[in-house]
């Protein structure tokens, strides 16, 4: 599967009425940022991210065949309604608008049914943890569901790739939301079966240092992004250190390949923490130019630096294109940095709030009616 013909499908051998299923699909944080995009979701530089547990998004997809005569117009559009949390959420409805017109010649039977799309979060909403991702995946699975139900021939590893692939058309870190704990977006080559059309599980040896990675949120700026992913990724294009950014996380990604391997902590702090700041850096130096962090982000970073000085404990931050904080820690370590984090850091958080996760495997099916 290594073009998007690949994702075409030929005449389905079932008929389906109406239905439902229902999937989870989770966040992800990522240690190898992808910040820059060519032409249809494609990434300018491969990434790498660590899928979460607990926070995700569960969204139950409804399906009802369309009935209509000849020269009803119906069967050239797209029908759906959108609910939040069991609301209508008018607001969402051009991003799926978008999303279903990205997709419809991957997935041709769209526009003959009816869907009601139930969604919801574990988190919550406007907590400043990108949802895009977990959703995206989430309904794309669901979508994916329906093709398996009108092609019962279609195998797992199509199954989820092409999930992976549809939910990249809908938001490109949504393809690392659908499989696996750890997993790599765009073409590697030290990384075999990478892809920039959708994403794998990495597939090389992960050291039992990282098994149960902790990741605690810090709710630093609940507020609505400063600037969109979207118009971010696009500051890359004129951007003057995009080309050696590009080439700097292909190096990034080799040396974790080494780091997974051999459970080096000290080694992963640095590209893990290099990374983060690289792509604030980037934002800082583009035109228009931007600062994503707050004051109370410059706090905690330099707080847990001084507590990894003074303590030697492998503790490490890394942030999305925003002002919250990912920590991240070894399993080993949960009890003395849970505490660090109550007692130093909590005060800087939006009204006390943070969020204790984990690495997870990746998205479940919870119904298939």
């Amino acid at each position: 599967m290594n073009s998007t013909n690949d994702f075409i499908p030929s005449n389905y051998s079932n008929s389906l009425e109406k239905g439902s299923f229902s999937w989870s699909a989770p966040s992800n944080i990522a240690l190898v940022k992808y910040w820059g995009k060519k032409e249809n979701q494609i990434p300018a530089n491969p990434s790498l991210s660590f899928t979460l547990n607990q926070c995700k998004t569960i969204t139950t997809l409804s399906f009802a065949k369309k009935h209509f005569d000849e020269f009803s117009v119906t069967d050239l559009e797209f029908s759906f309604d959108l609910l939040f949390e069991g609301k209508p959420k008018e607001d969402f409805k051009p991003k799926i608008q978008k999303f279903f017109e990205r997709i419809a010649i991957y997935l041709p039977f769209l526009k003959e049914y009816h869907f009601t799309i139930d969604t919801q979060n574990t988190f919550p909403h406007s907590s400043g943890i990108a949802s895009s991702a977990s959703g995206m995946a989430a309904l794309a699975l669901n979508l994916m569901s329906l093709e398996k139900a009108l092609n019962p021939e279609i195998t797992d590893e199509y199954f989820y790739k092409k999930a992976s692939f549809l939910a990249r058309l809908g938001s490109g870190s949504a393809c690392r939301s659908v499989k696996g704990s750890v997993v790599v977006w765009g073409n590697h080559d030290n990384i075999k079966g990478s892809s920039d059309l959708f994403g794998v599980e990495f597939p090389n040896v992960i050291h039992k240092n990282f098994k149960n990675y902790q990741d605690t949120i810090l709710l630093v700026d609940k507020g609505t992004k400063q600037v969109s992913s979207t118009v971010g990724h696009d500051l890359m294009h004129n951007h003057p250190f995009a080309e050696r950014r590009f080439t700097q996380a292909h190096e990034n990604l080799d040396k974790l390949i080494g780091v997974f391997e051999s459970g080096n902590l000290a080694e992963f702090i640095e590209i893990v923490e290099s990374e983060a700041l690289t792509l604030h850096a980037m934002m800082m130096t583009s035109m228009p130019y931007f600062i994503l962090m707050k004051p109370n982000t410059l706090e905690i970073i330099n707080a847990i630096w001084k507590f990894r000085n003074e303590t030697k404990i492998p503790v490490c931050f890394t942030l999305d294109a925003g002002a919250n904080v990912h920590v991240l820690y070894p399993e080993n370590s949960k009890e003395k940095v849970l505490q660090f984090i109550k007692e130093e850091l909590v005060g800087y958080c939006q009204n006390g709030q943070y969020i204790c996760d984990e690495i997870g495997i990746g998205s479940q099916l919870i119904i298939d009616n």
